[in-house]
Parts: C-alpha cells; sequence; structure tokens
C-alpha cells in the first residue's frame, strides 16, 4: 500500500510540495494514458486527470485545480493554444506546459504569446519530461534545447527589417498587434469601436497582403517586426 504523504523540497527557484498535481492533455487516447502512466511511476508527480481537447483540460482545471496543466497543441474542439489563453487569464497560478511534436514557428510564439511556461516535445526522455515539470512547478520557465534555439533565433531576425510592413496600414499593423495578444475579430471590433465585418474584412487584407493563411503566421510576423514582445 502506496502511503499518500505531501513532502515538501527547496529549490533554487522556490519551495514545491509533493506531490505536484498533473493534468494531462492530448487527443490520443493511447498517448495521453500513456503519458500519464510514465509520470505515475515517480512518486513527486500526481495524475489527477485526463482529457481529449482544450474544452476538457478547462472544464478538468475548474474542477480539479491542478499546479501543472501538460497539453498538446492541435486538439479538436478547442485546440491547445486557445485553452492556454483560458486557463492563464481564469487562474494565473496554474502553469501550462506544452508538450508537442511540432516545433513551428508559428505553433511556437503563439504557445508562448498565451503563457506557457513550458515548451517540450513529445520525443523528450522520460527523465526530461519529469525534470521539466517539476521545473516548471518551482517557477523556472522550461524549453527542449533545439525550442529555445528556435525561439532565439525567431527573436534576432530580421531586426533590420522592422521598418519595412509589407503594405500594410496603421490599422491592419494594430490589428496583427492584436491578434498576437490573442484577441479574436468580436473583440477587436469592440476595442476599435468598429463592426465585426469590418474586421474580418481587414484580417482577409492583411492575409492577402503578407501571403500567409493562419493566425500563427500573423503572431509570427508580428514578433518578427516588433509589434509585440514574446514573454
Amino acid at each position: 500500500m502506496v502511503q499518500n504523504v505531501e513532502e515538501r523540497a527547496v529549490t533554487a527557484s522556490g519551495e514545491i510540495t509533493f506531490p505536484i498535481r498533473v493534468i494531462v492533455v492530448d487527443d490520443q487516447l493511447l498517448l495521453r494514458e500513456g503519458i500519464a502512466n510514465l509520470l505515475q511511476v515517480d512518486q513527486r508527480i500526481r495524475v489527477v486527470g485526463v482529457g481529449g481537447d482544450g474544452q476538457q483540460a478547462i472544464d478538468l482545471v475548474s474542477a480539479l485545480h491542478p499546479e501543472i496543466v501538460l497539453t498538446d497543441i492541435r486538439m479538436p474542439v478547442l485546440d491547445g493554444i486557445q485553452a492556454i489563453r483560458e486557463i492563464k487569464a481564469r487562474w494565473p497560478n496554474i502553469r501550462v506546459v506544452i508538450l508537442t511534436a511540432f516545433v513551428y514557428d508559428g505553433y511556437l510564439v503563439e504557445g508562448l504569446m498565451a503563457g506557457a511556461d513550458g515548451y517540450l516535445l513529445k520525443d523528450s526522455s522520460p527523465a526530461a519530461l519529469i525534470s521539466g515539470i517539476i521545473a516548471v512547478a518551482a517557477g523556472q520557465k522550461v524549453m527542449e534545447p533545439s525550442v529555445a534555439e528556435r525561439v532565439a533565433g525567431l527573436l534576432s531576425k530580421h531586426s533590420a527589417e522592422r521598418n519595412h510592413y509589407d503594405g500594410l496600414t496603421q490599422r491592419e499593423l494594430q490589428m496583427v498587434a492584436m491578434i498576437a495578444r490573442g484577441m479574436v475579430a468580436k473583440e477587436i471590433a469592440h476595442e476599435l469601436h468598429i463592426s465585426e465585418k469590418t474586421v474580418r474584412n481587414h484580417i482577409s487584407n492583411i492575409y492577402r497582403k503578407l501571403g500567409i493563411f493562419d493566425r500563427s503566421q500573423a503572431v509570427l510576423y508580428a514578433i518578427k517586426k516588433g509589434l509585440v514582445v514574446a514573454e
């Protein structure tokens, strides 16, 4: 019989209470169950719930109040980025770690802008995943080395081109920055006192001028041009 005993450890970043309560969210059943079982082997971690999409992540956080949410990005119903924004808005003290197979620049930047505390890859070793969760619980920001290198490259690249905005108007630049901060068309319309249809027309023009097709690429453009700063 395993005794349920809370332990405290002091790290360089602060005090952690063990076991760390974790929720695992991934749309692939075998994968999320496998990750949960892997984490449960370590007595410092307790998986208190698993979910298959971003909405389930929010519902689980509301019901179970974990310390850490470990989530994928691309999921049905509500994706991981949107879930992170909602979780951080409602429960700012809960930490979120992205665990994904993707190192696509748009997802990376959008995840960081949404407030993710860590970004790990699914090919990480079990030891690296567990140590990453413990580090985030202690208040650190954690990134896979290849991801950290990519972020550094994104933030330093194109600095000489920041004053060239590809024909975007001041209004369109304002909207790109708002998109990068996670705002949707309805919120932008309210903020700028214009109709939602007008916002959507502007966004279509922005995408056409930049030759892009989704929000992730707009976020990446905003970072590269210095319109917003990744945290």
